[in-house]
């Protein structure tokens, strides 16, 4: 695994890329998760929560995870590196610029995901790096059902 100092923006820059990495261990996206995350979040809108009512009344036929479920899945979907971030004393999550539910995940299914460095930068709090991640239902990789910008700061 090739390993890069968290301030060699330079080097940190090869990692840019328009393509995606490999593809991410599925998840299984069940209707108990669903209904945990429910419990957690206070959402028990009946397309995610009732079965049976989403048998007749959902568009999709069947429950549905809630976004931010799938969002939060994100690091249970590990992939193999193929490179690491070394030096730092500290990584920041900074946030997000991008976030997108672009379709749904129909409990029963699985998900996984892959992703790609978008941008390396320097900024005054240390070295800015923005990763891309897509998530897919497993089956149907032509498009994604979340697209999300990580943005995380190394000190």
């Amino acid at each position: 695994m090739k390993q890069y100092q968290y301030n060699d923006v330079e080097a940190l820059g090869e990692l840019v890329s328009d393509e995606f990495g490999a593809w991410s261990e599925a998840v299984a996206v069940t209707q108990d998760l669903v209904d945990q995350f429910a419990e957690l979040t206070g959402d028990h809108y009946w397309i995610h929560t009732d079965p049976e009512k989403a048998k007749t009344d959902s568009p999709f036929g069947a429950t549905i995870a809630h976004g931010f479920l799938t969002l939060v899945l994100l690091p249970k979907m590990r992939g193999t590196p193929t490179w690491e971030v070394v030096g730092y004393n500290n990584i920041l999550n900074y946030g997000s610029d991008k976030l997108r539910f672009t379709g749904p995940v129909i409990v029963g299914s699985s998900v996984h995901s892959r992703s790609r460095v978008k941008e390396v930068t320097q900024t005054p709090k240390g070295t800015r790096m923005v990763l891309e991640q897509h998530v897919h239902v497993v089956g149907q990789d032509e498009r994604p059902v979340l697209i999300y910008e990580l943005i995380m700061i190394y000190m």
